[in-house]
């Protein structure tokens, strides 16, 4: 599945680029013991990684332990370049909520030998999407709760006011370095609260005037 669909429609739209980011809710970055970046951390994912909503996330063999990441997730319309914050809006096509799936002992042992970490971010399965909305179902996307329960139980739960990037710079910032195309998506950073999964755990990822997102870990 290297394509998402709108809620409201039966439009799809094949997914190009995966665009992260991380440390961009500063609770998150402290609770990582990390400092604040001064410039949006990123990194990408491959198309390969998406999953839907009642799909699986495929626990890989080769880890011990798996993150989850509650993230807001923006979907690119349109082709740009060194776009000004200001225009940013006239490039998102809609929002979804997305999970940033992470092998937390792979991407440890990788940091500790400064070496990338794409192994323990763009597996197969890694990155779980709902279904979008457009962006004009979205009054304001920089205040909007978003929350993760993991068997009902409630893990992560912040908004999205919290972020150290809001929408608009990190569009202008990510096209400053990346054209981005039409069906680029862009994971916006997770909130606090971040921890480990097993398989057989249900998780629920929920984002105001947006909708849902349930996955099983297998």
């Amino acid at each position: 599945m290297n394509s998402i669909t709108f809620s409201d429609s039966n439009e799809s739209i094949r997914v190009g680029k995966i665009l992260c980011l991380g440390r961009n809710y500063p609770e998150h970055a402290r609770e990582m013991k990390a400092e604040l970046p001064e410039n949006p951390i990123v990194f990408l994912k491959p198309a390969t990684a998406l999953v839907q909503s009642g799909q699986n996330v495929q626990f890989p063999s080769y880890s011990n332990e798996m993150h989850h990441e509650v993230e807001m997730v923006v979907l690119i319309g349109k082709t740009g370049r060194n776009i000004p914050k200001e225009s940013a809006e006239e490039y998102i096509a809609g929002y979804g909520i997305g999970l940033d799936m992470t092998l937390r002992d792979i991407q440890s042992e990788a940091k500790k030998r400064g070496l990338p970490w794409s192994v323990s971010k763009g597996f197969d399965s890694s990155a779980p999407v709902s279904h979008f909305v457009e962006k004009g179902a979205v009054s304001n996307p920089h205040i909007l709760g978003i929350s993760l329960t993991v068997n009902g139980i409630v893990r992560q739960r912040s908004n999205t006011r919290e972020m150290l990037f809001p929408v608009d710079r990190i569009i202008a910032y990510l096209s400053s370095v990346f054209t981005l195309e039409r069906g680029d998506l862009i994971f916006t950073g997770t909130p606090e609260g971040v921890g480990p999964v097993s398989r057989g755990d249900v998780l629920t990822a929920e984002l105001e005037s947006v909708g849902s997102l349930t996955v099983t870990i297998v």
